[in-house]
């Protein structure tokens, strides 16, 4: 239910979350832990960074850091600058009139999986997923 570039930002956070305390990490840390491409792993951090998600710190000692603890930051606020809400929400078939009033005909099963994704994303923030996951 998320792009490509979506999960890569969301694991990127959940690495930044697990590292929260300790610092910046390097984006080549990042990279060779999480195993998303470096250069991708750069644009996307910017754009985290951009949107007020990561913090960025140049120098000898910079790299990049959650912008707040992992419990304020809900996986919803990670993906938002990757695909807007309101895209989120479009119609699976790519209607642009479609709606409970003048459905689809995906529209009523694939009404359900966007509620729940949406509902996950929104009340599920980094430390539900690193206190959840594995180490």
């Amino acid at each position: 239910m998320v792009s490509r570039t979506e999960e890569y930002a969301l694991r990127a956070a959940v690495c930044l979350a697990r590292h929260y305390g300790g610092g910046s990490m390097r984006a080549r840390d990042m990279a060779r832990t999480t195993g998303i491409p470096a250069n991708y792993l750069s644009k996307i951090l910017h754009k985290l960074a951009k949107a007020g998600v990561v913090i960025s710190e140049r120098g000898r000692t910079g790299g990049f850091r959650l912008g707040q603890p992992p419990r304020d930051v809900m996986l919803a606020t990670v993906v938002a600058p990757f695909e807007p809400q309101v895209e989120r929400t479009r119609c699976l078939l790519g209607l642009a009139e479609c709606s409970d009033s003048n459905p689809c005909g995906a529209h009523e099963k694939w009404k359900v999986i966007k509620e729940a994704t949406l509902d996950f994303l929104c009340n599920t923030s980094l430390a539900d997923v690193i206190e959840n996951g594995t180490p």
